[in-house]
């Protein structure tokens, strides 16, 4: 689930994204960062402009892509504290019919290859096959709910590629497909942007890589899920929403590589006081399955069934947050602490504010009864709005209640519940997420450390 705050940054407006969501049994929702909207009124028009024209789908490694921590892509700048990665994205069995797209977003909180439309190229668009629906001659989409707004689009097969690793047939769902642009009213009717734009998504599309393998899981199984449809090959979807198998859900691309296929680790350096204009790092796949990605973390979390620890903030204290998560998709400490000021800057709604910059700390604990103190430093998110940079480890806020009553949201009781341990968490760490077994019991993926739901840090 996400929540939009917005900072501004100089004369640029900058959406910061909440995510916060699970797996289990209940499943996921995207994260993702958003600029200013320059869509149409539908939110889902494609602009040639916008397609993503690539960079270097760099890696030291076969399982290890460079990430990066910059101002976004070329029709969304300005971003803060977003980790994108780069991929390769092609039609079905094709080595030809490719495309390499840049400023997709890394988020260990959600579930998936999903890409803009309009960040898309015309011919790979036009490759990419539909996923059936639950009748003949219709085709699968999804509306995918955070807690500000909605991403609407088709479902459709895809090959990815990243570093060395390959995932072939993957569900890629295609935000923003401008041949569906009915959205279902109970999609619509949640309340929130649309936000099918890269302008106003903040990224090219987005890499979900968190602890489960399929987005939604058993509760979307049912017709009424209110998260996935069925459409007609005129894309003129209605409700209501229909139950699709655990194989047709939009999944974690990682549970389907030939061998890294149990995890993800981030690492990211530690950031210069103050900030810095951009950070690389390393996403790594795989978790002792080879030599550079062993498991050397001296903290090892197990999350529960929806892929949540419990977080005790302020340490020491009795106030235990059950339903707490460690985030790349969220950008900045997420929790709600009355004592420090709000700022009053315009655009900087729900950021924190103090006079000075703030050491604080919270215990996190697994079901496996271990736990860690954490010690974060919150500064003053006005100081930050005028320095031109794109990464903080200092930023927080106060955390958007959720809107969503969607089934796919795990996440939809208050955000009182929670602390989320977003992006900035993840400077100097090397960040641990590790998949659970496949819901339907067919594969489970082991580590050093047992099976997941856990993280690791």
């Amino acid at each position: 689930m996400r929540a939009a705050l917005l900072l501004s940054l100089g004369m640029v407006l900058i959406a910061l994204g909440v995510a916060a969501c699970g797996g289990g049994s209940g499943g996921s929702s995207i994260a993702g960062g958003g600029g200013s909207s320059s869509s149409t009124s539908n939110g889902s028009t494609s602009s040639s402009s916008c397609v993503a024209t690539g960079g270097a789908n760099t890696s030291s490694a076969p399982n290890m892509a460079t990430v990066i921590v910059d101002g976004g892509p070329a029709c969304a700048p300005g971003q803060v504290d977003i980790l994108y990665v780069t991929v390769v994205l092609c039609a079905p069995g094709s080595t030809t019919n490719c495309q390499t797209i840049d400023h997709v977003q890394v988020d260990t909180q959600s579930y998936g290859l999903r890409v803009l439309s309009e960040a898309l190229a015309p011919a790979l668009a036009a490759a990419l096959t539909p996923v059936p629906g639950s009748q003949s001659g219709q085709v699968l989409a999804e509306c995918v709910q955070f807690a500000d707004g909605y991403s609407w689009g088709p479902i459709k097969q895809g090959d990815m590629q990243i570093a060395g690793e390959q995932a072939s047939g993957i569900e890629v769902q295609v935000i923003g497909d401008p041949a569906y642009q009915n959205v279902p009213s109970d999609c619509s009717a949640t309340g929130g942007t649309q936000e099918d734009t890269v302008s106003s998504f903040g990224a090219n599309g987005i890499l979900g890589v968190g602890p489960f393998v399929p987005d939604c899981g058993p509760g979307c199984t049912s017709d009424g899920n209110g998260v996935y449809y069925s459409c007609p090959p005129s894309g003129a979807c209605a409700s209501p929403s229909v139950g699709v198998s655990l194989v047709q859900q939009v999944s974690n691309p990682v549970a389907s590589f030939a061998q890294d296929d149990n995890g993800v680790i981030v690492q990211l350096p530690q950031l210069a006081s103050g900030g810095q204009p951009t950070v690389t790092g390393q996403l790594v796949f795989g978790i002792d399955t080879e030599s550079n990605n062993l498991m050397t973390a001296q903290t090892v979390l197990k999350a529960d069934g929806f892929g949540y620890i419990v977080t005790t903030y302020p340490a020491g204290s009795a106030n235990q947050l059950t339903q707490s998560l460690i985030d790349s998709g969220s950008n900045a400490y997420y929790f709600e602490d009355d004592t420090i000021p709000q700022c009053t800057t315009s655009g900087l709604k729900g950021f924190y504010c103090p006079p000075s910059e703030l050491s604080l700390s919270a215990t996190n604990r697994g079901q496996n009864g271990t736990q860690s103190t954490v010690t974060f430093n919150v500064g003053d998110a006005a100081t930050m709005n005028g320095r031109n940079y794109a990464a903080f480890d200092d930023l927080a806020g106060s955390p958007v209640p959720s809107s969503s009553s969607s089934s796919s949201s795990a996440s939809s009781s208050s955000a009182s519940q929670g602390f989320d341990w977003g992006l900035p968490f993840f400077f100097g760490r090397n960040v641990y997420t590790a998949i659970a077994c496949n819901q339907d019991g067919a594969s489970c993926r082991s580590t050093s450390q047992g099976y997941g739901p856990y993280y690791a840090y």
